[in-house]
């Protein structure tokens, strides 16, 4: 047995027990039917997580040359190589096709992102992540982050590069910024450096609902 990889560096504690798998399929036919797109989402997720494309053939077992291809929308992956891909970057394989549009949408993928096709990741702790953002190619990321009842990201502190800003939606949010325990309500705001020690939790007996901004992207 090969010797477990750890997650991509760039990855927030509260996600770091891991993502739900159930449902992680794709159609075969809908794999073969789409664009170059796929490749663009593979490479722009590989660099928000902070990968090298070596570091990726070295987790996801494919090769660089392989993956140089599929990144370039020159080779589309099999079934098989897009769980390999999509385990070794910290999503579901259906994370990939979330945001695939026809029709007249397609023109606008690159800018909108219709309520009914946001990417999705529900955590293991419970915690979902919704992409409010058509892509990461840009400098700056935006979620829709839900916290269950007694959901945090842990009782250490942890520091990454960028800035972060939010607002809260529903419910409390507790932050703890350098030391300063912030409790943020409903309508509340916050901008904070991430290179600052912080941690976040929901301390209350309803779900917390936060619109969250990262720059650079990290999801």
């Amino acid at each position: 047995m090969p010797e477990k990889q750890s997650l991509p560096r760039i990855l927030r504690p509260s996600n770091s027990e891991g993502i739900v798998h159930a449902g992680d399929w794709v159609d075969a036919n809908k794999l073969a039917k789409t664009d170059g797109s796929l490749g663009f989402d593979i490479r722009d997720l590989r660099k928000a997580r902070g990968m090298t494309l070596s570091e990726l053939s070295k987790i996801s077992e494919l090769s660089q040359g392989y993956l140089s291809q599929v990144e370039r929308g020159i080779s589309v992956p099999s079934i098989k190589a897009l769980h390999s891909i999509s385990r070794a970057l910290g999503v579901t394989i259906s994370w990939f096709f979330q945001n695939q549009v026809t029709g007249e949408d397609q023109a606008m993928r690159a800018w909108v992102v219709r309520s009914g096709n946001r990417r999705k990741l529900t955590f293991n702790t419970g915690i979902v992540d919704e992409l409010l953002s058509p892509n990461l190619s840009r400098q700056i990321e935006m979620l829709k982050c839900t916290f269950p009842p007694g959901t945090s990201s842990g009782d250490v502190p942890y520091t990454h590069q960028g800035e972060e800003a939010g607002i809260i939606l529903t419910g409390k949010l507790n932050l703890w910024i350098e030391g300063t325990h912030i409790v943020l309500e409903e309508g509340d705001s916050f901008a904070f450096a991430s290179s600052k020690p912080h941690r976040y939790a929901n301390l209350e007996d309803v779900e917390t609902v936060v619109i969250w901004t990262i720059t650079p992207p990290s999801y």
